[in-house]
């Protein structure tokens, strides 16, 4: 089957022939039928079969026939995240050359007079994240009551991303009597519930199982240590032929170290996560497509949709916390039929989250051998905490004396006894504790005599003839200024201040 046999004009046959394109993938073969059709249409395939297409080709030819209105779109298309909306507007220029269509991008992260100014000359196409949408709806600068036909693309990335509320209020402005087209990878309860509400008796197409990895791809396993992770990942990047490699990390701070090390190394790599702006993300991206990098360390920001050409390695650096993930990593290589290696390293704290990637996937990932695959020993999983310095390092136990060669506990002084450390004789010349007076030849305690009764060691005299101190509490108050001090008195005379009420004076 060719392009030529689902029914598109010759002027986008055309394009899809300069694109280098010639044999629909089967997902483009059953939805773009569909599509002419005006039917409703739920498509569930794995990423990297060709979904954009499958709804950018017939759009075009749809949208060839009518006339476009200010502030008025005549079609919608909404992605999760600003990558994918440019990317699909790439398509439509690519594709949409031969046509008279005009195609506005409202997305996060750039000014939005552009924007604004697109929409009152009017557009055909119009490809947006659900944010920015929504951002200018309630200001007023764009109506939806003549927008005929919906796309919501990667709807199970929009759920993760917390959109579908967006996306509610987005179809409920819409108008009933519309075209939808809802594109995902799987198929959670949510999605099936947004479709069921939203779409009109749509037809399934489903070219592939749910969460089922691309077969074009080499998928291993690397066990490792955490502190492991980089030396084995330049060990890999520069020994399996990898010519472009995208490495996915679950958090945006491991991307940015990273690249940084990578760099350092002497790597050509880049960096694309959440914390960069547009202009920087598409910077990025733009080396990379252009050679100028070959590798890109990403966020699952960049995980799902981008479709950059000759990714030969996927390398999942840290194991995906949600399975889905796993399967949108993965699936930037091994594109368009082409053939692609995957590697994920799975530290000991990960072995869960790899047993629920096998589960959904529904196969058991092989174990890399790096040491059978020449490239030097596997590392451990259970490898050994390094060893403190020299200096600090007690000595291991199998380098102390044996047990049975130690002096027994029986032959050792008891610690009242012994002299002070500088005095001691050495460990050998000590008598043997067999020696000693044994303990049951000692005076009982009972008979001992009293600790009052015992000579000091200082020849003190007993602690009762000592002159007791004064307690810190009883001691004579010091006159406060203006008061006169008294002398002291006989005994049993009052020898305290002089109360001010008296009014006496010392003589």
């Amino acid at each position: 089957m060719s392009f030529a046999d689902l029914g598109l004009s010759d002027e986008l046959l055309k394009a899809i022939i300069a694109k280098g394109y010639d044999t629909p993938t089967p997902i483009q073969a059953q939805a773009i039928p569909s599509v002419l059709m005006m039917r409703d249409l739920i498509a569930i395939a794995q990423t990297g079969t060709g979904k954009t297409a499958s709804f950018v080709l017939p759009m075009i030819d749809i949208l060839a026939h009518g006339r476009r209105r200010a502030m008025m779109p005549r079609s919608l298309i909404l992605e999760p995240t600003r990558e994918l909306a440019a990317q699909v507007a790439e398509n439509f220029e690519a594709y949409g050359k031969n046509h008279d269509l005009k195609m506005a991008l409202l997305i996060g992260g750039v000014q939005m007079g552009d924007q604004v100014k697109a929409l009152n000359e009017g557009v055909d196409v119009l490809i947006a994240t659900p944010g920015r949408l929504m951002d200018l709806f309630e200001r007023g600068k764009i109506l939806l009551t003549g927008c005929d036909l919906l796309v919501i693309d990667e709807a199970d990335r929009m759920l993760d991303m917390g959109f579908i509320p967006d996306i509610e209020t987005i179809c409920s402005k819409l108008p009933a009597q519309r075209q939808t087209l809802l594109f995902s990878a799987t198929m959670p309860p949510p999605i099936k519930k947004l479709a069921d509400k939203f779409l009109s008796n749509p037809k399934l197409i489903e070219v592939a199982r749910p969460a089922t990895a691309n077969i074009n791809i080499a998928q291993h396993k690397v066990l490792v240590d955490v502190r492991k992770k980089r030396e084995v990942l330049r060990t890999l990047l520069k020994t399996d032929n990898v010519s472009t490699a995208m490495i996915f990390a679950n958090r945006k701070t491991t991307v940015r170290e990273l690249n940084k090390s990578l760099l350092d190394h002497g790597f050509k790599s880049g960096e694309i996560h959440g914390d960069m702006d547009q202009s920087s993300r598409i910077a990025e991206l733009d080396k990379f497509k252009d050679g100028r990098i070959n590798i890109l360390c990403c966020s699952d920001v960049a995980a799902r949709g981008l479709d950059v050409k000759g990714v030969s390695h996927v390398f999942n650096f840290d194991t995906p916390w949600h399975p889905d993930d796993y399967v949108h990593r993965i699936g930037r290589t091994g594109r368009a039929g082409a053939t692609g290696r995957a590697f994920t390293f799975v530290a000991p704290a990960d072995l869960e989250a790899i047993e629920n990637v096998e589960k959904l996937t529904g196969m058991k990932i092989p174990v890399y051998d790096m040491k059978a695959a020449g490239v030097g020993a596997e590392p451990d999983t259970q490898v050994e905490a390094e060893a403190p310095p020299a200096r600090e390092r007690r000595p291991r136990r199998e380098e102390r004396a044996p047990r049975e060669a130690r002096a027994p506990r029986e032959a050792r002084a008891p610690r009242e006894e012994r002299a002070p450390r500088e005095e001691r004789a050495p460990r050998e010349e000590r008598a043997p504790r067999e020696e000693r007076a044994p303990r049951e030849e000692r005076a009982p305690r009972e008979e001992r005599a009293p600790r009052e009764e015992r000579a000091p060691r200082e020849e003190r005299a007993p602690r009762e003839e000592r002159e007791p101190r004064t307690p810190r509490n009883e001691e004579p108050r010091r006159p406060r200024r203006g008061e006169q001090a008294e002398a002291p008195s006989a005994p049993g005379e009052w020898n305290g201040p002089v109360p001010g009420f008296l009014g006496i004076s010392a003589l």
